[in-house]
């Protein structure tokens, strides 16, 4: 019996969602199968996940082809209408194990996709992270924000958490497997809490989870809306070395302006404040960001404010976004800006993104950092700057590296000596294509 194929395109939760659906499909027995975790964050991530899908069909003959994710959830028809696809499943049904038995028996109808906006939990609790060495642990799910260029609420949902109590248990689960570092992922992580008992913030989460897993080497947050960053998280920052000192925000733009048509929550000031106090607090972290060139009604000028926020954030690790038009967002029916433009607009930031790489690499000749190993010759630092070794090392350990150099894009590192090993069952790696927010 072959085991099911899955591929899995755009974010983090999407390849968390397809290490849970391999579990179920698995235990349901699903055979001959390829499942495609769609991704709807742009127009050209539907028009991928259409040509993924024609080739995963040309190569894998006679196998049932399940189509699922963000943009089957909100273009059903156009996935059904695909000679391909055998089945269509939404963002809530894929995360059900009746789901699985159904297709399994054939006991189904071909498209099951419901209303996301009913939805009111999240499955947090389906799997203990994945991963080989550093595990992602799902702790929200949704988005209650309408920003104009987002789909994305549509594919997910309204806001909703998976409790404290359930998160704390999956990761001291996690720790005793031997994972020395865990991140905290969802789709609007800073707004964890929100719909829960008390509405509990992020940093309550974060600071419980060190208190109550002491085992747990490395904390990491993922991408967070730096504006909804509350007290208790900045503390954590500043007190708890378990706790890495690198964050992705979402910031998409530098201009007041397109920030408010964009539906944003923050202005300039406001993501430059916030790295300021972070960094007064934590001195050694680094800052990743999103950034969209060349949104709706975007001016040159307009487009410098961008420019200049990676210098006056002190941004180093930059995902940059040529905006493209989404279908049935607000920002596609606003004035769109000249493709070219917003081309050579992505390649000056990309070009200041390297920059600040650079000069984020050369300060950090000579410093003693803790690397985890993800392969013998490769880890990641605690700000998450991959660092390269000459000789081999344990995979999934913690070592205390010297910097010896770097080459513009990595850091080199001579091991002082081996903090902690642990040998991680070697689950199969999920492929992710692409990046989310």
């Amino acid at each position: 019996m072959k085991p099911p194929v899955l591929h899995t395109l755009g974010c983090r939760l999407n390849a968390y969602e397809s290490e849970a659906m391999r579990e179920m499909a698995e235990t349901a027995g699903l055979a001959n199968a390829v499942i495609v975790n769609t991704c709807a964050v742009t127009a050209e991530a539907v028009r991928k996940s259409q040509k993924d899908i024609r080739r995963l069909a040309r190569e894998n003959p006679g196998a049932r082809i399940i189509v699922t994710g963000c943009a089957a959830q909100t273009e059903p028809e156009r996935f059904a209408n695909m000679g391909e696809v055998t089945a269509v499943i939404g963002n809530t049904e894929k995360m059900e194990p009746a789901t699985w038995n159904g297709l399994t028996t054939g006991d189904t109808e071909p498209v099951q996709v419901n209303d996301i906006m009913s939805v009111t939990e999240t499955a947090g609790h389906l799997i203990d992270g994945f991963g080989r060495h550093r595990a992602y642990v799902q702790v929200q799910n949704g988005c209650d924000h309408r920003c104009t260029f987002c789909i994305i609420p549509y594919g997910r949902g309204n806001s909703r958490s998976v409790p404290a109590g359930v998160v704390v248990d999956q990761i001291k689960r996690l720790v005793d497997r031997g994972f020395h570092e865990v991140v905290l992922t969802g789709v609007d992580l800073t707004s964890w809490g929100a719909d829960l008992p008390g509405a509990p913030r992020l940093g309550d989460l974060t600071r419980r989870i060190l208190k109550l897993v002491p085992d747990l080497d490395r904390l990491r947050i993922s991408s967070i809306d730096s504006i909804e960053a509350d007290d208790a998280l900045m503390e954590a920052l500043a007190t708890e070395p378990r706790l890495m000192p690198h964050l992705h925000l979402s910031l998409q733009a530098g201009d007041d302006m397109i920030l408010k048509r964009m539906k944003r929550r923050h202005l300039r000031d406001d993501a430059i404040r916030f790295c300021e106090d972070a960094r007064s607090l934590r001195p050694d972290i680094t800052f990743g960001a999103d950034i969209i060139a060349g949104f709706p009604t975007e001016t040159e000028e307009m487009f410098e404010n961008s420019l200049k926020l990676v210098e006056d954030c002190g941004l180093t690790w930059l995902h940059v976004f040529p905006y493209s038009p989404r279908p049935g967002t607000p920002a596609a029916r606003m004035p769109q800006v000249d493709g070219r433009a917003i081309k050579t607009r992505a390649a000056h930031l990309r070009s200041a993104g390297k920059d600040a790489v650079a000069r984020h690499l050369d300060a950090q000749q000579g410093r003693s950092v803790t690397v985890l190993t993800e392969r013998a010759d490769m880890g990641r630092a605690e700000d998450f700057t991959e660092v390269r070794f000459a000789t081999p090392q344990t995979e999934g350990a913690l070592i205390r590296t010297v910097i010896t150099g770097q080459t513009g894009e990595h850091l080199r590192g001579q091991p002082l000596h081996l903090f902690k090993n642990t040998q991680i069952p070697s689950d199969p790696p999920v492929r992710a294509i692409g990046q989310g927010r």
